[in-house]
């Protein structure tokens, strides 16, 4: 679920939109949410920041599950999933990191990482971050916005850029 819409406050995809075609956009520098082109994908921001830093691993090329890649391919994308993590343990400090990993609404392999703070409402500490309510998800107060998260993307992909260096050495 890269985006939800509705009601609420989502914006709807218009013609042409990059979300239509978040891989492809990506590949053509349309994708404003990408923060860096791994071995195994596309690193983007979320769409929603109510738990700042949240980040997602889109595989490239275009591959249904985890399943369908190579022993090889799935560790560059499990390995590219955790440089993220790093990236966003670094620069939001967060109490822990939650890797997931589903392609039940849009079908092609996606890894989302979500930081956990120790701020967050009790009852939902201990689940898993869909329990949040559709509220989160969809009202603009919470959606990506480049003067409100600029800075934080910008940090998140210095600290990724680093960790890909770092790693990709050996």
């Amino acid at each position: 679920m890269l985006q939800k819409t509705g009601s609420k406050g989502g914006e709807p995809f218009v013609k042409g939109d990059w979300r239509r075609d978040r891989i492809g956009s990506a590949l053509r520098g349309e994708n404003p949410m990408v923060l860096a082109k791994m071995k195994s994908g596309f690193a983007v921001i979320g769409d929603t920041q109510f738990l700042p830093g949240y980040c997602l691993l889109l595989a490239y090329p275009r591959v249904e599950s985890l399943n369908r890649l190579s022993l090889e391919r799935r560790r560059d994308f499990l390995f590219d999933m955790s440089l993220i993590g790093d990236a966003v343990e670094q620069v939001c400090r967060p109490i822990r990191v939650n890797y997931s990993i589903y392609g039940n609404r849009d079908p092609f392999l996606h890894a989302h990482i979500f930081p956990r703070y120790d701020w967050e409402p009790e009852e939902l500490k201990m689940h898993p971050v869909w329990r949040y309510p559709d509220e989160k998800w969809t009202d603009r107060r919470y959606q990506y916005n480049e003067e409100k998260h600029g800075e934080l993307r910008k940090r998140l992909k210095e600290a990724l850029l680093d960790g890909m260096k770092r790693a990709y050495r050996r």
